[in-house]
């Protein structure tokens, strides 16, 4: 979603902005924020915050608005939970656009993309996984890590595609072949990114991931 040429009408850009008006609204209702009181949970954040923001500015596209570099919700989901990854993640969208590489009109629409999509996905497959699927290392790492951020990519591959068609920015059958395909791609290099880095906190750093028990998920084994 590039500066280069504004791809949504002003409708689609109030609409984006009142999403993310009503994703704050919830996330304020939801208390979740009131743990970044604490100071280590507080630098952990902004932390990775500030690693999300060097990972969104390194992007390629193919034509204005069409744009692809990794995400690192999922991670940061998988670290804080939904509410606090998607705003790590919201957070680096806002310092895209500040630095002129989208557009901020549009960046109500770019949050609720690509952001509050792959961390809802993240966290609702984390929550089936927890319910139905035993509590064993490898099975954490390789669904929540691996299998959840490729899903999550594609996720945001077909909402991208579909808001992107419907608001008449480009014809479907273009992005489903100059565009939607190259997300396949993406997904291995988010998913490899996600359980690497899933992989090496749950065994160094176990609470960096509020969604990991090691107890549960080691110890007792």
């Amino acid at each position: 979603m590039n500066k280069e040429l504004l791809v949504f009408s002003g409708g689609w850009q109030s609409l984006g902005w009142a999403g993310v008006l009503v994703l704050l609204w919830f996330a304020w209702r939801s208390g979740d924020w009131k743990r970044l009181r604490d100071a280590s949970r507080l630098n952990l954040f902004l932390a990775v915050s500030v690693a999300l923001m060097v990972m969104w500015q390194i992007r390629t596209g193919v034509k204005p608005g069409l744009s692809f570099h990794l995400l690192g919700a999922s991670i940061a989901t998988l670290m804080f939970g939904f509410w606090r990854g998607w705003l790590a993640a919201s957070i680096a969208a806002i310092a895209t656009a500040l630095a002129g590489k989208t557009s901020l009109p549009a960046l109500g629409i770019e949050i609720l993309v690509f952001c509050a999509v792959p961390a809802a996905i993240t966290h609702h497959l984390y929550r089936l996984a927890d319910r139905t699927l035993p509590n064993h290392f490898f099975i954490y790492v390789l669904v929540n890590g691996f299998f959840g951020a490729a899903l999550a990519i594609g996720m945001v591959a077909l909402t991208s595609t579909m808001v992107m068609w419907l608001s008449g920015a480009y014809p479907l059958e273009y992005l489903f072949e100059h565009y939607t395909p190259y997300y396949f791609l993406l997904a291995w290099s988010e998913a490899f990114t996600t359980g690497m880095m899933a992989t090496l906190m749950a065994v160094y750093r176990p609470e960096w991931l509020e969604t990991f028990d090691d107890n549960r998920y080691i110890r007792n084994k």
